[in-house]
Order: C-alpha cells, then sequence, then structure tokens
C-alpha cells in the first residue's frame, strides 16, 4: 500500500492532484486506514495512470469521471466509452487545427519582425502607428457609414 506521497511519486502527478482526484471519486480503488488516511494499491495507481492520461489529453474532469464510472458498470459499456475517447480524440483534432492556425499567424509576424528588423519593411506591427500608414491596412479598418 502507497500513501498519498508516495502514489504521486509513482504516477508524476502533485500530491495535491492525487488528493483532488480521489475525492471527485476518479480512483474508485482508493481505501483509507484506520486513521482515514488514504492508502494506494496497485489497482488504485492504474487509475490515477489513467486519469493522469485522459487529463493531460484535455478531457474536463467531468468527462473523466463519466469514463470512471462506465467502466466500473463492466464490458456492457465498451461502446460508450469508445464513443466518449472518439468525441474526446474528434475535439482534441480541432484543437490542434486551431492551434496550427496559430502559428500560422505568429511565423507570419515573425518574418515581419525580422523584414522590420533588417529595415525591409516599415513597422505595420503596433497599432498604435497605425494611423499614420492607414493605408497599408485598409484590410484591417472599416469606413463608418454616413
Amino acid at each position: 500500500m502507497y500513501t498519498v506521497k508516495e502514489a504521486a511519486f509513482i504516477t508524476g502527478l502533485t500530491e495535491h492532484a492525487v488528493r483532488f482526484y480521489t475525492d471527485k471519486g476518479l480512483v474508485p480503488s482508493l481505501k483509507r486506514n484506520p486513521n482515514n488516511i488514504r492508502m494506494f494499491d496497485e489497482e488504485s495507481i492504474n487509475w490515477l495512470h489513467g486519469v493522469k492520461c485522459l487529463k493531460q489529453s484535455g478531457m474536463p474532469i467531468e468527462v473523466i469521471k463519466k469514463y470512471v464510472d462506465l467502466c466500473l458498470e463492466g464490458d456492457s459499456t465498451i461502446p460508450q466509452r469508445s464513443a466518449l475517447i472518439i468525441e474526446h480524440k474528434e475535439a482534441a483534432l480541432a484543437r490542434l487545427e486551431e492551434a496550427k492556425r496559430h502559428v500560422d499567424h505568429l511565423e507570419q509576424k515573425a518574418a515581419l519582425y525580422q523584414a522590420i528588423l533588417e529595415h525591409r519593411s516599415p513597422d505595420t506591427t503596433n497599432p498604435g502607428n497605425w494611423d499614420k500608414i492607414r493605408h497599408m491596412h485598409s484590410d484591417v479598418f472599416y469606413s463608418p457609414s454616413v
């Protein structure tokens, strides 16, 4: 049996995270000693590893709890668990595509800054100066209707 400190060390989680996950009911095999101290066996450590993996993938605690509950119901919930994981994967892929768009934008900005630093382009990055170069940002500015 392991203490919270030992379980944290084994799983690479913080002690706070271990306590939080157990308080949320994400470690159903958790035992307590006569002094009500959390004690972890190998199964509990496995649950912590599983929770850590799902959390690191961006899965919300409420969804992890639903997954744990489905696991406890047994093999009859494999289709629901599979659907939950596939749905989470699709959301992660959408976030990845969004992150790629952000990186593309930052690469364009970095190239622009490099051009500015090499005096190949005026500084068009500072919105405080855009009134001086409004003609360069016709795509950004709109004309109020009169």
